[in-house]
């Protein structure tokens, strides 16, 4: 496992510049099955096809070093710096959607955009699925990029026009990570990334809905405070989740790409445009 420093500069890109080398891998990795250019096809390469289904699933978690995501007040602006940021607004670029839950929505009110990096801006979806959220989220707002609201049968949902309503049936008031992606995938979304929060990431990785999983690790110490991953408990730690794993180095913080394809459940297949 070999640590590499990999390019990060929060302006790379930005007015679309065809002579910058993100650029032309962004084009590239949406484009169909040329070779991928470096720097970042080691990091992004995988993330261009599901190994399970049609359906490519990366979730990712910020964290500090003793694996929190905030404060115990629930403060975490920022725990990963500029670095980590560009990381995760490059992962927004590549793929179709980005999911998070309410509870993200609701305590952040994130816009869920492209702006550190050139490139294509994703479908953005909340899973709402007892209509938490109001229609005033900035999630919601009207951009032109297609926003989508996941929520339980028989819930009211907050009504903001241009945003499609994905009604799913509940388990023990969830819904299943399984249908969401079924959902998604129906809907023509064939890249998706679960970006959070926590409990959202978590709750897809104990289902098996994950292909990739990218952890980013700032080199800070909260000492306490919320974890980035909380799954059932084992009894022994032989018993523990163990998947190949990759680091690189990104400025000062690491990235471990965990592969996870080995243990996804296949969900079903994206809709294909015409």
């Amino acid at each position: 496992m070999s640590l590499r420093n990999f390019p990060h500069n929060p302006n790379s890109g930005i007015g679309g510049k065809s002579s910058d080398p993100w650029v032309e891998f962004s084009n590239i990795f949406r484009s169909g099955d040329q070779p991928l250019p470096q720097p970042w096809n080691e990091i992004f390469g995988p993330l261009r096809r599901g190994l399970v289904d049609e359906l490519m699933v990366v979730g990712q978690i910020g964290q500090s070093l003793d694996g929190r995501i905030a404060t115990e007040s629930g403060h975490s602006k920022y725990i990963n710096g500029p670095a980590g940021l560009t990381h995760l607004h490059r992962l927004r670029a590549l793929v179709d959607a980005v999911v998070i839950g309410a509870g993200t929505a609701i305590a952040d009110d994130p816009q869920l955009t492209v702006r550190r990096v050139a490139g294509q801006q994703p479908a953005r979806v909340v899973i709402d699925p007892n209509g938490r959220l109001g229609n005033k989220a900035r999630v919601f707002s009207e951009d032109g990029v297609r926003r989508i609201l996941v929520t339980a049968e028989g819930k009211s949902a907050a009504a903001v026009p241009g945003v499609e309503l994905v009604r799913l049936p509940t388990a023990d008031g969830h819904l299943s990570p399984a249908a969401i992606l079924a959902a998604l995938g129906a809907c023509g979304l064939r890249r998706i990334l679960i970006e959070g929060g926590a409990d959202t990431v978590s709750r897809f990785l104990a289902a098996g809905c994950l292909d990739r999983l990218h952890v980013i690790v700032a080199p800070i110490i909260l000492g306490a405070g919320r974890p980035g991953i909380a799954l059932p408990p084992v009894e022994r730690a032989d018993q523990a989740m163990r998947v190949p794993m990759h680091m690189h180095r990104i400025d000062d913080e690491i990235l471990f790409d965990c592969d996870l394809s080995a243990q996804r459940l296949p969900v079903g297949t994206a809709k294909r445009s015409t």
